[in-house]
């Protein structure tokens, strides 16, 4: 009998793959901070900044651009000396505000078996801690 087994396909592509989109979007050290921080509301710059550790002027308003690029903040502009600008999210960033929040829910209650599946795994294979 012969072997006619064929050549299987790829059917995962990282440019065509949602999750790989999605990770795009969010995984960024900055993005999914500064959308948590827009969650409560309307904010403006200093106030964004004040709210999220670590966050440089410069780093802020990269992802403060990339993320209104994305569709996913507004940036509200009131005419002043100097402007007042004000960002939130859009409908469409609220929609992701409630998938990250089930991200954020499954971290509280998984990330610990998580950690421990790492120590595990560098008991068995001699690894230094990371």
């Amino acid at each position: 009998m012969a072997n006619t087994a064929q050549v299987k396909q790829p059917d995962l592509s990282i440019t065509a793959c949602s999750y790989s989109r999605v990770l795009e979007i969010i995984s960024n050290k900055w993005s999914a901070l500064v959308l948590y921080a827009l969650a409560d509301g309307t904010l403006r710059y200093g106030e964004v900044r004040r709210r999220i550790e670590g966050i440089s002027q410069k780093m802020l308003t990269q992802t403060l651009r990339q993320l209104e690029r994305d569709g996913l903040i507004g940036r509200d502009v009131t005419p002043s000396v100097p402007p007042i600008v004000d960002y939130s999210l859009t409908p469409l960033g609220d929609t992701l505000i409630n998938t990250m929040t089930h991200l954020k829910l499954w971290t509280a209650e998984y990330y610990p078996l998580v950690q421990q599946a790492r120590e595990q795994y560098d008991r068995i294979n001699g690894e230094d801690e990371r």
